[in-house]
Formats: structure tokens, sequence, C-alpha cells
């Protein structure tokens, strides 16, 4: 099959009603394919979540992130410190099945897209899942990024800052969709359309109903005040951004 259209969804972070709603977008539902650009299960939902994507079958393409590679050392007991509270009640969710899956995930995925080129999907970084880049990152700063990496790969598509952006940088498109279920700056499940060009999208949903469903389906003590503070935005792009600026190399905020 020839894959002209990828819809990319990134960062879903266990909750599964800003999963739901964009899985029933039509263009996402048309795409060739779905790639999951890691952070997939830790939230408040990461068995429903889990199962709904893999009821999709060969629909999705996956790429493992740095928490799912944390639910997988949390449930083997040789995780370090692992700041995201939720992640130590998410991990013990997971059946050896879900276990399974994220155990088998690929830490990149490459493909060629028309209008695009040859295009590597990663979490964070080609070389590192943990790894923070912005919008505004310093050119020196991707190209030491992109040090080693195959010279034929024309775009880069991550996520993992849950910020949605487009820029250019030492000739190669990058792109990140932004997170589908913990929005940075602007409520909504952030994803992107790929082929021939890039559209970043977002999708509105009803947030306070989308904080009662998760408060009432999931089992974490705190669900209802997790759900308010990540379904609303309660973060802006700025206390973000300041944040992330130290990982970024930078000394001063952006």
């Amino acid at each position: 099959m020839t894959i002209r259209r990828v819809a990319v969804l990134s960062d879903i972070h266990g909750v599964l009603p800003a999963l739901e709603a964009v899985l029933a977008e039509p263009d996402v539902a048309a795409a060739d394919l779905l790639v999951l650009t890691g952070d997939i299960a830790a939230g408040p939902q990461p068995g429903p979540v889990l199962d709904l994507l893999t009821s999709l079958g060969d629909r999705c393409a996956w790429v493992s992130g740095n928490a799912d590679r944390e639910l997988l050392d949390l449930r083997r007991g040789v995780a370090g410190t692992v700041p995201d509270p939720i992640a130590p009640w998410a991990a013990e969710q997971l059946t050896d099945a879900h276990l399974e899956l994220l155990a088998s995930l690929p830490a990149t995925l490459t493909l060629d897209l028309p209008g695009l080129g040859r295009t590597l999907f990663c979490h964070a970084t080609p070389r590192d899942d943990e790894e923070v880049v912005l919008v505004d990152s310093r050119l020196a700063r991707w190209s030491e990024l992109f040090e080693g990496l195959d010279p034929t790969v024309d775009t880069v598509v991550c996520g993992h800052t849950h910020m949605p952006f487009a820029r250019l940088a030492h000739r190669r498109l990058v792109v990140n969709p932004g997170s589908v279920g913990m929005p940075y700056g602007r409520p909504g499940a952030h994803w992107a359309l790929l082929g021939p060009g890039v559209e970043l999208r977002r999708t509105v949903f009803d947030p306070a109903a989308a904080c009662a469903a998760v408060a009432e389906q999931s089992g974490y003590p705190d669900a209802a005040g997790w759900a308010d503070y990540f379904l609303h935005a309660r973060a802006g792009d700025d206390e973000a951004l300041a944040a992330f600026a130290p990982r970024d190399g930078r000394t001063t905020e952006p």
C-alpha cells in the first residue's frame, strides 16, 4: 500500500476521551496510517488507551517514548527516579500483553511520504527519547542533535514537549504535533496530518465532560485533579517554555 496521508498522534498519556475525540476526526479515519510518537499510556487510563489503539491493528505504527520505557522499568523494578507521580500507578495497571507491546516498540520509524521525502519519526530527538528541543531552539543545538543522522532524512517528526510547531533547521523540516492528552498552552487534543504538506490540527472537545469521564472511569486516586489540570491546559506555553529552557541547553529563559 502506498502511504500518502499520515495522522500523527503524540503524547496521548493515557487519556481515553482525548484519544477517542481524535480518532473520530474524518481526516484521521481517512488517513492511510496513524503514527504514534510515544508516551502513549502513562496517565489515568493506560489499559483502555492501549486496548483501543491495539484494536486498530495495522492502521497504527508505534514509536516508544520515555514514559513508555519508564512504565516498563517500574514494573521490572529497575526504574530510578520517575518525576511523573502517576507513572507508578499506571505501570501497575498494565497487563502482560500491554508490557509485551511496550517492550516491542522501536525508538524510531522511517517512512517515505509524498511532499515530505524520507521522514523519521521519534519521540524527543532522533538519538534520545528525553532530550528537549523547542520551536526556538538554536541552530547549533539542532546541528548537534542531527549529528550522525542519515543524510537522506528530509523531515523529522518528534513529540515530548507537548507544544506543536513546524520549522526548518539545517534544511530539514521538523514537526511536533503537540500532545493529544496533556496539552500545554491551550485545551484540545493536538495532532498533525502529513502528506503532501504539514497541517497542525487541534480537536476541540468538552474538557469538563472529559474530566468527569476520566474521574469516573480511572482508579487513580487523584484522577479528577489530574484531569482538571491537564485537560484544561492549566499550564501555559510560556510556563512550559521557561521550564524546558534549561534542558534545551540554555542558561536563561527563552
